[in-house]
């Protein structure tokens, strides 16, 4: 019988002023008595909404029943038949729009903390767990992963456990992708990343760094003159978009992802780190969504005095986590919300001093179906600041696309697909993640990746065949 406690058991976190100031996680994650109760709150329902509104279809009900039982490695073990990253899936998805969306108990209370059992079950286990897994015999196939982000991880994880040799063919010098350049340390450690990746390596998983697909080696050259049976494009969406406003080639503005790379790839954050970064004091991040949350709050922890959100819709309309908002709320991040920037500002010797933004207001709906802002008449105003920082999107680089034959693209410049296998025009080449939706989350983007891993073990079989 499931406890009749209508709110989630809550989650300890650093205080707010003191968060602020340091790197550390923000979140501190269940005790085993904390995980139990909230586990104890779980329906365990037959139809498993939960588990259809989850992207890589964990079985929820089935591993919180283990966890209410005390049997942590169980429930490992179930997550673990289906996801790849839990230990970052507990901590960057947004389950409130996903698994917990879909949870009966949120009809008539708060739905059951998915996410955060999730994240306790997966740190009890790298905590409590340190044998490897043994690393699985070959079939003597050989697949290709462009990407080492969480598309790319996911579908590597999937096809080496079915037998594959799996090679991951990753740009920068560490594997991770967006997970270890996008994702600050306060949100997901970066040591969480790397204790995922081990796993997959100890499963045969073979990652190769700095090799730029596009330039060091071509996908036709994977497919023609590597031996590679098939290969997966999850190679992400990292070309920054702009607004084309006056000022944005100014001394002191930063796209999000160029900001963030610094910061966690670079580790502009350490106190002895020679990576180049504004050490700014005030900050105007452009946009609402994760991304953006993430610069602004990165930015107040390298010590700048204001920091500003300055986002064209309302709050209801922000698309960043709740939870994010929240704690960038409690840091003392201002929300300029209806408001929209016309220009960046300059001095005589080129740095940013301020941000021309107007006044918005909501008419109708547009195609998105949110309400489109509309300017105020004679409502300018600036905001001082020394750093700009653009947060409005990306889009994937095009090199995979003009250095591969008949692989066809949007206008977007996003990889087409065929259906949710990620076949693409190309033939044995299939795609998935942010390099054909454009930036979404990394739930999405592990979804893809899995179900590209199916298909492609249904294609190299039938070809062996």
């Amino acid at each position: 019988m499931a406890d009749n406690i209508l709110k989630k058991t809550e989650m300890p976190t650093q205080a707010p002023k003191e968060r602020a100031k340091n790197f550390l996680e923000v979140a501190l994650g269940y005790t085993e008595s904390q995980a139990i109760a909230e586990a104890k709150r779980c329906l365990g329902c037959k139809n498993k909404p939960c588990t259809l509104g989850c992207p890589v279809k964990i079985y929820i009900p089935e591993f919180i029943a283990e966890v209410g039982k005390g049997e942590f490695e169980k429930a490992y073990e179930i997550i673990s038949k289906s996801s790849s990253l839990p230990a970052v899936c507990g901590r960057v998805c947004p389950q409130e729009n996903q698994c917990e969306g879909k949870c009966i108990r949120g009809i008539k209370g708060e739905s059951v903390a998915i996410g955060r059992l999730e994240r306790f079950v997966a740190d009890w286990h790298n905590a409590n767990y340190t044998r490897w897994p043994e690393e699985i015999k070959s079939n003597g196939k050989k697949i290709a992963i462009v990407g080492s982000g969480p598309a790319g991880l996911t579908c590597a994880g999937d096809l080496v456990r079915k037998g594959y040799e799996v090679t991951i063919f990753e740009a920068l010098h560490t594997p991770g992708g967006v997970l270890i350049y996008g994702i600050p340390e306060f949100r997901l450690p970066k040591e969480i990343v790397a204790t995922e990746i081990k796993g997959l390596k100890a499963l045969g998983v073979k990652i190769e760094t700095n090799i730029v697909i596009g330039k060091t080696l071509s996908v036709d050259e994977l497919l023609e003159e590597e031996g590679f049976d098939a290969v997966f494009i999850g190679s992400g969406a990292g070309l920054p978009k702009f607004m084309n406003i006056p000022g944005e080639n100014l001394k002191g503005v930063y796209s999000a992802n160029e900001y963030l790379t610094r910061l966690n790839l670079m580790k502009a954050y350490l106190k002895d780190s020679s990576t180049p970064i504004k050490k700014s004091s005030r900050v105007a991040v452009v946009g609402g969504g994760n991304v953006a949350m993430d610069a602004a709050r990165g930015a107040l922890r390298l010590g700048a005095d204001e920091v500003y959100i300055v986002y064209r819709r309302s709050l209801d309309e922000l698309p960043a986590r709740k939870e994010e908002v929240g704690h960038a709320m409690e840091e003392g991040i201002n929300f300029k919300l209806l408001n929209n920037p016309l220009e960046i500002i300059g001095d005589e010797d080129g740095f940013v001093k301020g941000i021309k933004c107007i006044e918005m207001e909501l008419g109708e709906p547009d195609s998105s179906g949110r309400r489109r802002p509309v300017e105020k008449k004679d409502s300018e105003f600036i905001i001082d600041c020394d750093t700009v920082i653009m947060s409005i999107g990306t889009s994937p680089n095009p090199l995979i696309k003009s250095t591969t034959k008949g692989l066809e693209t949007n206008e977007r410049g996003c990889i087409v697909v065929k259906d949710e296998s990620g076949k693409t025009s190309k033939e044995g080449v299939y795609a998935g993640g942010d390099a054909v939706t454009g930036a979404a989350t990394v739930i999405l983007a592990m979804g893809a990746g899995k179900n590209a891993a199916e298909a492609i073990d249904k294609y190299v079989s039938n070809k062996k065949a």
